[in-house]
C-alpha cells in the first residue's frame, strides 16, 4: 500500500527535512511541497492525497483556517513549534502532532499509525502486527510479550524495561526499541521514558503513574501525550 502525501510548511529548512524523512519511507508518495496554505487550497481542491503534513503559523493563511475550509480530509499530521495548538489540532480531528523539532522516530511512528489505520478500516490486518519482541541481555535474548510492558526508562548507556512480571536491563538504543514497538500503543513521554498507554493509571502534575511508579512528561512531550490521550477516548 502506497500513501500519497504533501508538505504545507514556510520555513525552508523544516520542508527539507520533512522531505528527507518521507522519501526514507518506501511506502510514502510525496506529491508536492507549498510555503503557503493559499496555493495549497487549490491543490487539494484539485486532487486527492492521504496524508497532509501541515504548519499551523503561516502568512495570509493559517493551517487552522485552511482546515476550517476544507469539506474532506485526508489524514492531517500537523508540524508546528508550537504546543498550545494541540487541543485546537484535536477539535478539528486531525490525526497526530510532531512538535517541533521531532526525530525520525516520532515522524516513522506517526506514519505507521497511519498506515494500520488505513489497513483497519480497509478490513485489511496490518503486514506486521507483532505481539512480543525480542531483546538481547548481557548474556541472553529475552522474549518480551507487549502486553506485559508498563514503561522503559533510558539509563546510562542502558535501557531498562520494566514489565509485569521482571524487569531486563539491555544496551539496546532507544531507537531500535521505538522502531519494534507498535505505535498508537506505546509512546515516548520524556527522551528517556516510553510507556504502554493502556498501563496509565493516572496523569497529575506532569508526571503519568504506572503501577505506583511517578514517570515525568518532558516538555517537548507534552502535546504527544495530551493528543494520544483525547484520541484513545
Amino acid at each position: 500500500m502506497t500513501l500519497t502525501c504533501l508538505i504545507i510548511e514556510d520555513e525552508p529548512l523544516a520542508t527539507s527535512k520533512l522531505e528527507g524523512f518521507i522519501f526514507k519511507i518506501p511506502f510514502l508518495q510525496l506529491l508536492g511541497s507549498y510555503d503557503n496554505a493559499l496555493d495549497a487550497l487549490t491543490f487539494l481542491k484539485r486532487e486527492r492525497i492521504d496524508i497532509l503534513f501541515l504548519d499551523i503559523e503561516m502568512e495570509q493563511l493559517t493551517g487552522i483556517q485552511l482546515l476550517e475550509s476544507l469539506e474532506t480530509r485526508p489524514y492531517v499530521i500537523i508540524t508546528s513549534a508550537y504546543s498550545e495548538y494541540a487541543l485546537k489540532g484535536y477539535e478539528l480531528r486531525v490525526f497526530d502532532y510532531l512538535l517541533k523539532p521531532y526525530s525520525f522516530e516520532r515522524f516513522l511512528q506517526s506514519v505507521n499509525k497511519v498506515m494500520d489505520d488505513r489497513a483497519n478500516k480497509q478490513g485489511v490486518e496490518p503486514a506486521d502486527k507483532p505481539e512480543n519482541i525480542f531483546v538481547k541481555t548481557e548474556y541472553r535474548i529475552e522474549n518480551i510479550q507487549l502486553r506485559d510492558i508498563l514503561y522503559v526508562e533510558g539509563m546510562q548507556g542502558y535501557l531498562k524495561i520494566v514489565t509485569t512480571s521482571k524487569m531486563i536491563m539491555t544496551k539496546q538504543s532507544f531507537k531500535m526499541l521505538l522502531e519494534q514497538l507498535p505505535p498508537g500503543r506505546f509512546l515516548q513521554v520524556h527522551k528517556s521514558w516510553v510507556i504502554q498507554l493502556s498501563k496509565i493509571e493516572s496523569i497529575e502534575r506532569q508526571r503519568i503513574k504506572i503501577c505506583g511508579k511517578l514517570i515525568p512528561i518532558g516538555e517537548s512531550f507534552k502535546a504527544n501525550v495530551n493528543l494520544a490521550i483525547k484520541l484513545r477516548d
